[in-house]
C-alpha cells in the first residue's frame, strides 16, 4: 500500500534493536484519513471471504482491526491482555510474547464471542516474530473458529516470521512489508 509506505518514509523512525516508531500516525497519534485507507484496503484484500469476525490484540491493534471491520461490515473482538472483573470465567486463553514489551501475556477472549461459525479476519500493525498471530490463531482453534487469513499494517520481512506462517499455509496480507531497516533507511519488499 503505497500510502503507508510513504507514510513510514516520511514520518516514521527506526529505533535500536530493530524497532520501528509509527506513533505519530498509526498507533498512537492516529492519522484517521491513513486509518480509513487501511481499512477500505484489508475489506478489498478480503472481499471474498466471507469474514464475520474481525480479532485483533489490545491495544494498538484496536484502531486497525475497527476500521477493517467498518470497511467490511463485521464486528471486531480483542482478545485482552489482563483478566478483568467484566470478563467472565468462560474465556479462551493462550499465552503471547509481545516483541515490543518484551513480555509474556495470557491473552482472554469471552467464549461468547468467538464461535465454530465465525470466519475471522486476525488484525494487527505489526508483523515482527509472528507470537501475536500464532496466539490469535491458538484462540480460534480452541474455538472452532475459521481464519480466512491475517491483515498486517506493517511486516519486518527480515525477521521471517510473516514467510514461516505463510509456508505454513496461512495467508498474510501486509500493507508495508519492510525488507531491512537502518537509521540510513527502510527497504520495501517489491
Amino acid at each position: 500500500m503505497k500510502q503507508m509506505e510513504e507514510k513510514i518514509l516520511r514520518d516514521g523512525q527506526v529505533l535500536p534493536g530493530d524497532i520501528l516508531k509509527v506513533g505519530s500516525f498509526l498507533n498512537q497519534n492516529i492519522d484517521t484519513v491513513l486509518l480509513g485507507q487501511i481499512g477500505e484496503e484489508i475489506a478489498r484484500l478480503f472481499a471474498g471471504d466471507h469474514v464475520t469476525k474481525v480479532l485483533t490484540i489490545e491495544a494498538s491493534g484496536i484502531a486497525i482491526a475497527a476500521a477493517a471491520g467498518m470497511a467490511i461490515g463485521a464486528p471486531v473482538l480483542f482478545a485482552k491482555k489482563h483478566l478483568t472483573s467484566n470478563v467472565d470465567g468462560d474465556v479462551y486463553s493462550t499465552v503471547v510474547h509481545s516483541f515490543t514489551h518484551g513480555a509474556d501475556y495470557n491473552v482472554v477472549v469471552s467464549r461468547d464471542y468467538l464461535g465454530s461459525e465465525d470466519r475471522v479476519l486476525l488484525v494487527d500493525d505489526f508483523l515482527a516474530n509472528g507470537h501475536a498471530l500464532r496466539g490469535l490463531i491458538d484462540l480460534c482453534d480452541r474455538a472452532g473458529a475459521y481464519v480466512v487469513g491475517g491483515a498486517i499494517a506493517i511486516e519486518k520481512c527480515f525477521t521471517g516470521a510473516g514467510d514461516k506462517l505463510r509456508a505454513e499455509g496461512m495467508r498474510i496480507e501486509s500493507l508495508a512489508a519492510i525488507e531491512a531497516m537502518s537509521e540510513d533507511g527502510i527497504v520495501f519488499r517489491a
